[in-house]
């Protein structure tokens, strides 16, 4: 049985489709270059849709189509400017010819747990927006992976855009992704952290990869952060803490206590940002 391949020209057209056939959403195609490619299987190829391709700035935040590429993010002046973590980790995204193809889209609704954009999206606290025929939907990004390569993108829907919430003048900002080499590795830890300090304690999101079955929004860390400098915030409170927000575990790349080591360490660099708190951890 041969496959079908379906390459539309307009969004609706593609809505259309997605809702009636049971059909792999892409757009560069770099996974099924890796050796996805099933010649029986049904594509629904989205690179021909200019709607999903631009980036825009709203008041609500800077707004990033689907079939943006991690190439076109890394170069965009607004987004080297206003979210810098983003062009850093879609440089880190693969070898230079993969970032020419990968799209933000592919890359988050491929669903590795490994992946260099998401903790980003989760630092920034980004919204994902789904359009099907029933219309377009959001979901904040912390709620899209369901497990593993999983996501809350139902069957007749494909990811449409990003809105990520620009950060306050001021906000520190942090990315790191830990591989065995500098470029064209799969991370083994990667780390985003973005905000600032507050009244009493830091007001921070922390993204991380490579970590569990999902990318990880680390909520107890940064609650024990929002606490202030106490009893409660504590080296080891802290690492207790981002230890109960991941599960890594051991597999051909790494293990588990390289994992837990390596996550605390980056957490620990990514606060240096806040000068009064340099020497806390």
């Amino acid at each position: 049985m041969s496959g079908r391949w379906w390459r539309p020209r307009d969004l609706a057209c593609a809505l259309r489709i997605r809702a009636q056939e049971p059909a792999v959403c892409v757009a560069g195609a770099t996974d099924l270059m890796a050796g996805g490619w099933d010649p029986a299987g049904s594509y629904l190829d989205l690179s021909a849709l200019a709607a999903l391709a631009g980036i825009r700035e709203t008041e609500a935040g800077i707004e990033i189509g689907a079939l943006v590429t991690c190439t076109a993010l890394g170069r965009h002046a607004v987004i080297r400017a206003r979210l810098p973590l983003l062009a850093q980790s879609a440089a880190a995204t693969g070898s230079r010819a993969i970032q020419n193809r990968a799209t933000l889209g592919g890359n988050v609704m491929n669903a590795s747990p490994a992946a260099d954009n998401p903790p980003v999206l989760l630092a920034y606290g980004a919204q994902v927006r789904l359009a099907s025929e029933r219309g377009l939907r959001s979901l904040p990004y912390e709620e899209f992976h369901t497990g593993y390569k999983t996501t809350a993108c139902a069957a007749d829907e494909i990811v449409h855009s990003f809105l990520v919430p620009v950060p306050d003048a001021g906000s520190h900002q942090y990315f790191r992704k830990v591989g065995t080499r500098r470029a064209q590795a799969i991370s083994k830890v990667t780390l985003a952290l973005a905000g600032q300090a507050g009244r009493e304690g830091l007001c921070v999101r922390i993204g991380l990869a490579s970590v569990g079955p999902v990318p990880v929004l680390a909520r107890t860390a940064a609650a024990v952060l929002r606490a202030g400098r106490t009893a409660a915030c504590t080296r080891e409170r802290l690492q207790e803490a981002l230890q109960a927000d991941i599960a890594p575990q051991d597999d051909i790349r790494s293990t588990r206590l390289y994992r837990d080591r390596v996550a605390f360490n980056l957490l620990k660099e990514a606060l240096c940002g806040f000068p009064t708190w340099s020497d806390a951890f």
